[in-house]
C-alpha cells in the first residue's frame, strides 16, 4: 500500500481568487505530484490543511481459525493452578503479509482445571466460574478484538481490546504467525476487569492466600 495525501487550501479573506473567497480541496498521490502553483490575483492568507489516507493495492483476506486451544496459568504466592479454556470462533483479517485485525471469541463456560483431582479440581472450577471471578453465568464468553499490528519478521507486535465481564481493556502482545499456525501468550491484569478477589492491592492480610492480578493465556491457533 501506500500514501496519499488529503490537501485542503482555505482562502481566508475574501475578494481574492476564487471570487468572494473559498476553499480548494485536492486528493492527490504525492508520488505524481511535482508542484503545486497559485496565478490569478495575489492570495494574502492561505491556510494548507494536510491530512493522509492509505491507497491499497491488495484485498482484505479474511482467515478463519480452524482449530485453536488456550492454556492459562494464575498464581499464588506460594503455587499456581493451570487449565484450559475453548476458543468458540475466530479469524485474522490479512492484508498480504500484514495482520490488520481479528476477532475471536473465548467460550468461558469451558473453564478447566488441570492440574488438580477430584473434589479440589470442581472447587476451584467452581469458584473461577462464579461471581467472585468470571462470572460465568452472567458473561460466558469473552472477546479480543485486534485493532492494529506492526510486523517484524514473522512476529507481530499486536494492540487489541479484550473484553471480559463486559469490561473491554486495551492489551499489547505479540503473536508469531507461520503459514498455517499462529502462536501468542497474552498476560491479562484481571483487576481491570472488576476481578480483585484475593488481590493483594485490594485486601490486607492475605499472606500467603494472595492470588497475583496478572493470569496468562497461551493460545495456539491453525488457520
Amino acid at each position: 500500500s501506500r500514501m496519499g495525501i488529503n490537501f485542503s487550501l482555505e482562502l481566508i479573506k475574501r475578494g481574492y481568487y476564487p471570487k468572494g473567497g473559498g476553499e480548494i480541496k485536492l486528493q492527490v498521490n504525492p508520488s505524481n505530484v511535482k508542484s503545486i502553483s497559485f496565478s490569478k490575483r495575489k492570495i494574502n492568507k492561505v491556510k494548507l490543511i494536510c491530512s493522509f489516507s492509505k491507497f491499497t493495492n491488495n484485498e482484505i483476506e479474511r482467515k478463519e481459525i480452524k482449530e485453536g486451544s488456550i492454556t492459562w496459568t494464575g498464581k499464588k504466592i506460594l503455587s499456581s493452578h493451570e487449565g484450559t479454556l475453548d476458543l468458540k470462533s475466530g479469524y485474522f483479517e490479512m492484508e498480504g503479509d500484514n495482520l490488520t485485525g481479528g476477532m475471536f471469541v473465548v467460550d468461558m463456560t469451558s473453564l478447566k482445571n488441570t492440574d488438580l483431582e477430584g473434589g479440589s479440581r470442581a472447587n476451584l472450577e467452581g469458584h473461577l466460574k462464579s461471581q467472585d471471578f468470571f462470572n460465568v453465568a452472567e458473561f460466558p464468553t469473552a472477546t479480543l478484538n485486534i485493532k492494529g499490528a506492526r510486523k517484524a519478521g514473522n512476529t507481530y507486535n499486536v494492540m487489541g481490546d479484550f473484553t471480559i465481564k463486559g469490561i473491554t481493556e486495551t492489551v499489547n502482545f505479540q503473536i508469531e504467525m507461520g503459514e498455517s499456525e499462529a502462536t501468542a501468550t497474552v498476560t491479562i491484569d484481571r483487576t481491570k476487569y472488576g476481578i480483585k478477589y484475593g488481590s493483594g492491592d485490594f485486601f490486607d492480610d492475605l499472606g500467603d492466600k494472595a492470588i497475583s492480578n496478572n493470569f496468562d493465556l497461551n493460545v495456539m491457533m491453525k488457520f
